[in-house]
């Protein structure tokens, strides 16, 4: 006989599992990841962690102010730039805690979701044995009513009812308020939403902002606007071919100077060839078209400046200026890099020409003339200082259009030649044989191109996040529990008992209702029998 027949041989070894301290150890990081605190933590990092993006420049929005916070702060500027705090949301230290949360939430929510699906297809659980004993409870002698009825009558008030036999005694087990914890995950899965919406928005989505005068347009390519912000996963070639042009700027004030309408007529061309179509858009009444938008989100005036040089040659300024209080004061510049260049003869910066100041829609008749009375145009006029020298442009360095560059002033490379007030019509003789004439003002519409294909999917988690909140914090789990005992000439005796998880007060007086309404039903029974 061999070994391994005998009844007192050891059993066999299994081989023990490889690193099995490896693999409790990965379980128990993923119970902690998966957990519904750690979700909320990383909610929290997310919010801390999206401050930086909104109190410090961003390149995807503004690179300029970028370099200019790099150049005012020396020490600190360099550090930030390094952690990616001028580039938030794209960087690496977000996106993990982005990532991190999102696969928080789901690995939180698909047990959550199995265990609640299976609980909406048990049926509510069996009647204690002392319901006596519970908080809630009630008992009615004498009763003329079957299980039958009780049993319709919970379910016409939706209580989710199952009838059982327990020897000579009927049992009724009822039970509401499932919807609450559906409410919960409903929430949850609408912030998952919310989650994916926002990512496919900064992957997909693209916007872009113009400054357009009256009569002027522009087409959707990155060089014509004035700042844009692409997705991570967009680039120029998948932007929508469209043109567009501002054929009027309309807007309306009260006498005080509230405004009452802003409002531009623009022509469009989505690429499909033919004619042009016609459009009116609006604050908050954009323009939709090729899974874009046209926003309307801000106005002011151009001043239109005329300048002759001493050679006869004529140059004309266009450029808008900006509103610097709400009664639209506005500063700008008119820049004329070219004038006073002798035709044929090399060009020297030395000889040029800059207009610095202030417009002013309704002009005061006493007092400076440099601070509006009101937003409408009323009464324009323009306050202008000349400069002569050279303005920079011709460095090659990228300046603003809107103002003059002040470093050429404190250099002495920009003097000072005079300033005057016009009004539109007027001349400005500079005494060099040079003149400048206030031609006309036009009017000018900010407008934004957005698209954003997560938007309509945050709309929808938003909805439904406050839908399911709602119904977490309203709807309350209780159970009721009905036993009835013959008690001779087919009558029963009655005995209640009830539970909920919450708000007990609220039950008690929903407990008694229904006690009180089973009662007269056996009464109505009694009376009409």
């Amino acid at each position: 006989m061999s070994l391994d027949t005998l009844s007192t041989a050891p059993a066999p070894v299994e081989p023990a599992p490889k690193n099995p301290r490896g693999k409790t150890l990965l379980l128990r990081w993923w119970r902690q990841l998966t957990s519904m605190r750690t979700a909320l933590v990383l909610l929290f990092l997310l919010a801390l962690a999206a401050v930086p993006g909104s109190l410090l420049p961003q390149y995807n929005l503004n690179p300029d102010k970028v370099r200019q916070y790099l150049t005012d702060h020396p020490q600190l500027g360099p550090v930030l730039d390094k952690i990616g705090a001028y580039d938030v949301f794209g960087s690496p230290w977000f996106a993990a805690i982005y990532l991190l949360l999102f696969v928080s939430l789901v690995g939180c929510l698909i047990p959550r979701i199995r265990l609640h699906l299976k609980a909406l297809r048990q049926a509510p659980p069996p009647a204690p044995k002392y319901l006596d004993r519970m908080r809630h409870h009630a008992e009615i002698a004498d009763l003329d009513v079957t299980s039958d009825e009780l049993a319709r009558q919970l379910r016409r008030n939706r209580w989710r009812t199952v009838v059982r036999e327990n020897g000579d005694k009927v049992e009724i087990s009822a039970e509401k308020g499932y919807l609450r914890e559906t409410g919960n995950l409903v929430f949850h899965i609408s912030l998952l939403l919310m989650l994916i919406g926002v990512a496919s928005g900064a992957l997909w989505g693209w916007n872009g902002n113009v400054l357009v005068n009256e009569g002027d347009g522009f087409c959707d390519t990155l060089q014509q606007y004035d700042s844009y912000n692409l997705g991570r996963d967009i680039t120029d070639t998948d932007l929508p071919p469209f043109c567009v042009k501002l054929d009027k700027y309309s807007d309306a004030y009260l006498p005080n100077g509230q405004a009452i309408s802003f409002a531009a007529d623009i022509t469009y061309d989505n690429g499909a060839g033919g004619p042009g179509k016609h459009a009116r858009i609006e604050v908050n009444e954009p323009l939709r078209f090729d899974g874009a938008r046209v926003y309307l989100i801000d106005h002011g005036y151009t001043p239109v400046l005329e300048y002759k040089d001493k050679y006869g040659q004529t140059f004309t300024s266009s450029t808008a200026f900006i509103p610097q209080d709400p009664n639209f004061s506005s500063s700008g510049v008119a820049v004329f890099a070219d004038a006073n260049q002798k035709p044929g003869s090399a060009r020297t910066p030395n000889v040029e020409v800059a207009f610095q100041g202030i417009f002013t829609p309704t002009t005061p008749a006493q007092g400076p003339k440099v601070a509006s009375q009101g937003p409408a145009l009323k009464s324009p006029g323009i306050t202008l200082a000349a400069y002569r020298g050279d303005t920079g442009l011709s460095s090659g360095i990228p300046k603003s259009v809107y103002t003059l560059d002040q470093s050429q002033i404190d250099r002495g490379k920009l003097t000072l030649v005079g300033s005057k007030f016009l009004r539109p019509g007027q001349r400005w003789d500079l005494g060099d044989g040079s003149t400048l004439t206030f031609k006309t003002v036009k009017k000018w519409a900010g407008i934004r191109v957005d698209s954003n294909p997560g938007q309509t999917l945050v709309l929808v988690a938003a909805i439904l996040i406050v839908a399911g909140l709602l119904c977490s914090l309203a709807i309350r789990r209780r159970r009721v529990w009905l036993r009835l005992s013959p008690a001779g000439g087919g009558r029963t005796d009655l005995q209640a008992g009830g539970l909920s998880r919450t708000d007990a007060a609220e039950f008690a007086t929903e407990f008694d209702r229904l006690v009180e309404q089973i009662s007269q039903r056996g009464k109505d029974k009694a009376d009409a029998s």
